[in-house]
C-alpha cells in the first residue's frame, strides 16, 4: 500500500491558487518549502504577473473569461479574487513551467488528472495542484497516491 499524500495546508484567503502554484514551483526546483509570509508575497507577485499576462496575450484569451475582460483583469489583481483555469493557464505562461491541475476521485480512491497548461514548457515535473472541487486548491508535493483533497470548507 503505497503513503497518502500529505498537502501543506494552503490558506483560503483566495490566493490559494495562487499560493499552491508558488509552492509548487518551490518544489519542483528543489528549493525548501516557502514560509507563509514568502508564500504570500509570491502568491501576489504571481498573481500580478498573471493579470500582465493577459492584457499581453489579451487575443488569446479574451474570449475564456467571463464577462468585461478589462474589468475581469482589474478584478484578477485584488487579493481576495479566486483564481481559476484562465489564471493557471497563465500561470504557467508566466512561470514558463507546467501545471497539472488533479482532484481525488472517491470511485478509485486516488488521484485524477482534470487538467493540464502550459505543457509547451515540457511535460516532465509539473506543478501539481490539487482542487478540492469546492474552489481551493492545494498543492500536492509528493507522488500521486491515496490521500483525498482537503473538504469544501477552505473558503
Amino acid at each position: 500500500m503505497q503513503k497518502p499524500d500529505v498537502t501543506p495546508d494552503i490558506a483560503g484567503d483566495g490566493r490559494c491558487l495562487f499560493r499552491s502554484v508558488v509552492y509548487g514551483a518551490y518544489l519542483r526546483t528543489g528549493k525548501p518549502s516557502p514560509s507563509g509570509s514568502l508564500q504570500k508575497e509570491l502568491a501576489d507577485e504571481l498573481r500580478a504577473k498573471v493579470a500582465d499576462e493577459f492584457i499581453k496575450r489579451r487575443t488569446e484569451s479574451e474570449w475564456f473569461v467571463e464577462g468585461d475582460f478589462d474589468t475581469y483583469v482589474v478584478q484578477m489583481r485584488q487579493p481576495q479574487m479566486w483564481g481559476g483555469e484562465p489564471e493557471l493557464l497563465m500561470s504557467s505562461h508566466v512561470l514558463m513551467m507546467p501545471i497539472t491541475v488533479y482532484m481525488w476521485e472517491k470511485n478509485s480512491g486516488s488521484h485524477k488528472i482534470i487538467a493540464e497548461y502550459g505543457q509547451e514548457y515540457g511535460k516532465e515535473n509539473p506543478i501539481r495542484v490539487l482542487y478540492n472541487g469546492c474552489g481551493h486548491y492545494d498543492v500536492l508535493p509528493g507522488p500521486i497516491g491515496g490521500a483525498p483533497s482537503k473538504q469544501c470548507n477552505k473558503r
